[in-house]
C-alpha cells in the first residue's frame, strides 16, 4: 500500500481527539508528525491533551508545540463548548509520552524537507502554525501537497453570526495560508453541520462492545450540554453532535463522501462585527482566481460508518 505522508496540526478539543481516531485507524495514513496549538484551550492545555490521548491509544508519534497565541490577536478560547480542560468530563491518560524538543514550525519544516514525496498537512484548529511556517520558511511550499483545514463558513458562523471559531481566532494567519497558492481544502461549517451524530446513534455507539466506545461517546456527549437551539438553527440542532474536525481527515480517505468546489475565498481582517468571516466567492461576482476548495455536502450515513468503525478498530486494538 502506497502510504499517504501527512502531518496533523491541531488544538485538543473534545473534535480535535476524534480526528485523531480516525487519522490513527487508518492503515493508508502516514502521520509523520503532531503539531499542536492555542485555539479550543490554551496551549499547555491542547499540548497535554495530545499527549494524554495519544498515550491512551499506544500512538507513538513525534509531538511538537506550536505557538501559544495567535498572530496580531489575543487569543479567545472554547472552554464554554470544550469543558475548562479541553475533552469535556473524561480523562485519558497520564501521559508518557513526551513533549518535542522540537518546536511545531521547526519540526514542521525538517518533516517536510526530508520527505522524499509531498506531504498533506491536516489542520484542525487556527492556522497559526502553517502561516507561521509558511511566512518563515517558504522553501518548504513544494514539499506540501494540499493543506485540509477545518474551519470557516461561506454561509453562518458559531463564534460569531458570520464567522467559525478557528478562523475568528486568528483571521490573519488564515489570509496568509488562503495567499498562499497552495492546495486548500476547507471542510467548513456548511458541510461539518450536516456532519452529525444523534443521539441514539452516539448511544449505539457506546455499546458497542470496547472501553473506548464507552469513553469516546461519554466526551461527546457533553457537547449536548453546550447547545441551545434557535430559530436560525437546523431543526433538532440541539440533539445532534457535530464531529467538526473528523472531516478535514475523512476527506482524505473517502473523498467520494463529500461535494464541494473551487471558490475564491478571503477572510474579513479588521471588521468591527465580522472579523473572521471567511467570504466565499459562490456566485462569482470578484471575478478572481479560485484558491481554494469548499466542502459543502456529506453522505452523512457513510460518515458515520467511517467513524465508528474507526473507533472500533482503536478500540480492539487497545483491548
Amino acid at each position: 500500500m502506497n502510504k499517504i505522508p501527512v502531518i496533523l496540526d491541531c488544538d485538543p478539543g473534545i473534535d480535535d481527539t476524534m480526528m485523531l481516531t480516525l487519522a490513527f485507524a487508518r492503515p493508508e495514513l502516514d502521520i509523520r508528525l503532531v503539531t499542536t496549538e492555542a485555539g479550543n484551550v490554551s496551549q499547555d492545555k491542547t499540548t497535554y491533551n495530545a499527549l494524554s490521548f495519544l498515550t491512551y491509544i499506544k500512538q507513538d508519534v513525534e509531538v511538537a508545540r506550536g505557538l501559544d497565541a495567535p498572530m496580531f490577536r489575543t487569543l479567545e478560547v472554547a472552554e464554554e463548548i470544550h469543558g475548562e480542560g479541553g475533552l469535556g468530563n473524561v480523562k485519558w491518560a497520564e501521559p508518557t509520552l513526551q513533549t518535542s524538543e522540537r518546536s511545531a514550525v521547526n519540526a514542521m519544516r525538517e518533516t517536510l524537507l526530508a520527505s522524499d514525496e509531498p506531504v498533506i498537512i491536516v489542520a484542525t484548529g487556527p492556522l497559526t502554525n502553517v502561516a507561521a511556517l509558511l511566512l518563515a520558511h517558504p522553501e518548504v511550499k513544494p514539499k506540501i501537497k494540499m493543506i485540509s483545514w477545518m474551519g470557516g463558513s461561506a454561509v453562518g458562523g458559531n463564534m460569531s453570526t458570520t464567522a467559525e471559531f478557528n478562523a475568528y481566532v486568528d483571521p490573519h494567519a488564515v489570509e496568509l495560508v488562503f495567499r498562499s497558492g497552495l492546495p486548500i481544502v476547507m471542510s467548513g461549517l456548511d458541510v461539518t453541520h450536516k456532519a452529525y451524530i444523534t443521539l441514539d446513534e452516539m448511544e449505539r455507539l457506546s455499546k458497542s462492545g470496547t472501553s473506548f466506545a464507552e469513553k469516546v461517546a461519554e466526551m461527546m456527549k457533553f457537547y449536548t450540554f453546550t447547545q441551545s437551539q434557535t430559530p436560525f438553527h437546523a431543526p433538532n440542532f440541539e440533539n445532534q453532535i457535530r464531529v467538526h474536525d473528523v472531516c478535514a481527515v475523512a476527506y482524505l480517505v473517502a473523498p467520494e463522501l463529500f461535494q464541494g468546489g473551487d471558490y475564491f475565498v478571503e477572510v474579513e481582517l479588521e471588521g468591527r462585527l465580522t472579523a473572521g468571516s471567511t467570504i466565499v466567492d459562490y456566485v462569482g461576482k470578484t471575478g478572481k482566481a479560485h484558491n481554494v476548495k469548499v466542502l459543502h455536502t456529506v453522505n452523512r450515513e457513510g460518515f458515520i460508518e467511517l467513524f465508528f468503525n474507526a473507533v472500533d478498530t482503536i478500540g480492539k486494538q487497545l483491548a
